[in-house]
């Protein structure tokens, strides 16, 4: 599904760093999201939305998977 929202999509290249900074950087290349930092095993809804990328992260605030339009 996330091939028919507009713009970049997924951002692998954060795994590793930190979460704010990654979901700042994440409203930056894609102005039509929100991303929104989430702390590992927290339950989400689970509706596909072209707006919203979660980051997940660890108790160190470390982006623990790539982040994805969802």
């Amino acid at each position: 599904m996330a091939f028919q929202c507009p713009g970049k999509n997924s951002w692998p290249e954060l795994v590793g760093t930190n979460g704010e900074d990654a979901a700042e950087q994440i409203e930056k290349e894609n102005t039509n999201v929100d991303a929104i930092v989430v702390r590992e095993g927290t339950g989400v809804p689970e509706d596909f939305r072209c707006n919203r990328v979660w980051v997940w992260v660890n108790s160190y605030g470390i982006v623990t998977q790539a982040p994805q339009i969802g």
